[in-house]
């Protein structure tokens, strides 16, 4: 339901029509530096009023902010919502993945290190789309091919939107403290599930034991069997309740396109320092070209801005050369 309220608030062309105004906005106050630049032997000339100007670039922020942190929203709805399953190796990953999909999608054997790269693929959980993503093993390894994957998965867990911590639950005491300095910087801002794998042979003392170790971490905790398939529907619940996807309305602009957020960014980078250097009192070329770094990025999306552009825009509303 919300890709389908997405792709009909995309054919209304919110999206475009906000930007574009924007544009003309930045436009505008272009031409008024570009009038300056012409009329400098006047040092006492100022055609674009700089607190205007300040006001608008504040508000430009602000939408452009907005629709670029939009995107992981966006993102979520139309390629799904993005799960690392990570670990070190042999703890089960890609037996967990295999029970999620109902296929033997990812290779499974005892030979540590099996998994050398990401293995994705997608599943529907009461309407919500979610992306696994099955990780190479985390563990100190002189094997370059190795090495790489390992690096991809934290890669992989900066790019998620929850995170799986899969941890063997036979064999989780030597190297805890370790783990958790590798793991859990990654995690910060991620919507975090711990995973006690092969808990089917643990006794319930040992679980209780596994708890507590834990319980300094304030995260969700969940004893599953990946290769008996045990609480396997409990995560899945889980995961619909971490995926906090927001309602989305007709009237809701939310980007989803990569190469539009690319742009969004460039444009705040450049309306960032268009501000700054309002603050800086720094001369008006420096600030113009800045301006018009931000019009080309917004131009990017909504169609191309040029000099002859400027040059009518200056003609059209200030009566140059009449």
């Amino acid at each position: 339901s919300a890709s389908h309220r997405l792709a009909m608030s995309q054919m209304r062309g919110g999206f475009s029509k906000e930007l574009a105004e924007l544009r003309n906005q930045l436009l505008h106050f272009t031409s008024l530096m570009e009038l300056e630049l012409d009329f400098s032997d006047h040092e006492e000339l100022e055609f674009a009023n700089r607190s205007e100007l300040n006001e608008l670039a504040a508000h430009i922020e602000q939408v452009i902010a907005r629709l670029a942190h939009s995107f992981s929203v966006g993102n979520a709805i139309k390629n799904g919502i993005p799960v690392a399953i990570i670990g070190e190796t042999n703890v089960g990953k890609s037996t967990l993945l295999n029970a999620l999909l109902n296929e033997e999608k990812a290779i499974v054997s005892d030979i540590h290190g099996t998994t050398r790269d990401v293995i994705e693929d997608t599943i529907n959980l009461q309407g919500i789309t979610f992306r696994f993503i099955d990780t190479a093993g985390i563990r100190q390894t002189s094997d370059t091919i190795e090495s790489l994957g390992i690096k991809r998965t934290f890669k992989k867990m900066e790019q998620s939107h929850i995170i799986l911590w899969m941890i063997d639950s036979t064999d989780v005491k030597g190297r805890l403290e370790e783990l958790q300095t590798e793991i859990l910087p990654h995690c910060q801002s991620k919507k975090l599930i711990i995973l006690f794998n092969k808990s089917e042979l643990l006794l319930p003392i040992q679980k209780e034991e596994l708890a507590t170790m834990f319980a300094n971490i304030e995260t969700e905790k969940l004893f599953i069997s990946a290769k008996k398939r045990e609480n396997i529907t409990t995560l899945e619940e889980k995961l619909v309740q971490a995926a906090t996807l927001p309602e989305i309305s007709l009237n809701d602009i939310i980007i989803t396109n990569a190469r539009h957020y690319e742009a969004l960014v460039q444009a705040l980078n450049s309306i960032h320092r268009v501000q700054e250097g309002l603050q800086s009192d720094l001369p008006g070329d420096l600030v113009s070209e800045d301006l018009r770094q931000c019009i080309f990025h917004l131009s990017d999306i909504v169609g191309d801005v040029t000099n002859d552009e400027v040059l009518e825009n200056i003609f059209k509303n200030f009566c140059i050369g009449k």
